[in-house]
């Protein structure tokens, strides 16, 4: 990264403590029907110089927990209870003036939906030039130096001229790979990347990945990636949580995830992925059925309702988050056995 950006005195984490730690966080948001129960108690920690996947599918409470984390629900969301520590300091209580120094500095989020997140009517330079401002107080001269290497990193062509640009202008993306740029721009301790690479073409996914990888080799960041695309979490992450209705249904290093799934769900999905390799005409096992309605609150496994595993007990009690091997937690009743993914046809390569 630039030498441009200033690198003010920051905590330093003590060795093998987490920079993040969320204990029991849970979420709810007030609707016409009810309490919606977005996020029901998950706990979790990342590291510097980590690379943390959250897979699950859509409403899961991927993206709320890390909204909920970053100070940004909507106005119907309210964190019901927990603790977000951020090198020691609770996040969850601060005001949103104390989050505005911590936001884009020290932590950073490039969002799902550009078109939505960038401002209509700034020009993509004045955004970037935004926080290195804001955060920096760098003149005009330098900051635009700063955008326009942003920009050729992330690969917009012809950069310094696209700074006058607005984010109409930008295809979607151009729009995607702009908005990874601003939250680059301070280079923060923590990145939160949210499905950062959902409308790129594979030429671009890989010089993106490839910059989210050397971030964070080289200046420790830690980074939180949230996406459907099982392939990238195998290539880019060392630890993978698996969501399922609000909850953490299974956690541990990408290798046992991979190699060893034991929750029902995360080898559901690991078998609805198509194959190369397989034979033409071989048929994917889908997920069948459809996520439970989350307007209760859970009180037994929220998988029951689709699981070929389920016993009586999963229809009765909430599955705690249980150590099955050193690192390698499952939230089930009835775990997968340990060589059924091995056996299965649709192993990932």
């Amino acid at each position: 990264m630039s030498a441009t950006v200033p690198a003010p005195a920051r905590r330093t984490v003590e060795d093998g403590a987490p920079l993040l730690a969320v204990e029991d966080l849970r979420v709810h948001f007030r609707t016409e029907r009810g309490t919606v129960h977005a996020v029901n108690g998950i706990s979790f920690d990342i590291r510097p110089g980590e690379t943390l996947g959250i897979v699950g599918e859509s409403g899961c409470g991927k993206s709320v927990s890390s909204l909920a984390i970053m100070g940004l629900l909507a106005a119907n969301g309210r964190v019901a209870s927990g603790r977000a520590l951020f090198d020691g300091r609770d996040l969850l209580p601060l005001r949103d003036s104390e989050l505005r120094r911590i936001r884009g500095r020290e932590i950073a989020m490039i969002f799902q939906d550009p078109m939505t997140s960038l401002n209509p009517v700034m020009t993509i330079g004045s955004q970037i030039r935004e926080a290195l401002q804001t955060h920096f107080g760098m003149e005009r001269k330098p900051a635009d130096t700063r955008a326009t290497e942003l920009l050729d990193q992330v690969g917009i062509p012809s950069a310094r001229a696209r700074l006058k640009d607005y984010p109409h202008q930008f295809s979607g993306g151009m729009r995607q790979r702009a908005m990874i740029a601003i939250a680059l721009a301070c280079e923060p301790r923590l990145l939160i990347a949210d499905e950062p690479t959902t409308a790129l073409d594979v030429t671009i996914q890989a010089q993106i990945l490839e910059l989210l990888r050397a971030l964070v080799t080289d200046r420790g960041t830690a980074l939180m990636l949230i996406t459907h695309d099982l392939g990238v979490v195998a290539g880019m992450c060392e630890r993978v949580n698996v969501m399922y209705g609000g909850t953490i249904v299974e956690t541990g290093a990408a290798e046992q995830l991979f190699g060893r799934p034991r929750h029902p769900y995360t080898l559901g999905l690991l078998q609805s992925v198509p194959r190369l390799d397989e034979a033409r005409g071989a048929k994917l096992r889908p997920i069948e059925g459809a996520p439970r309605d989350q307007l209760q609150e859970p009180r037994a496994c929220p998988f029951q309702p689709r699981c070929r595993y389920e016993v009586d007990q999963s229809r009765q009690e909430l599955p705690p988050l249980v150590e099955i091997e050193p690192g390698h937690h499952v939230a089930c009743f009835n775990p997968v056995p340990a060589d059924e993914w091995s056996r299965s046809r649709a192993v990932l390569p």
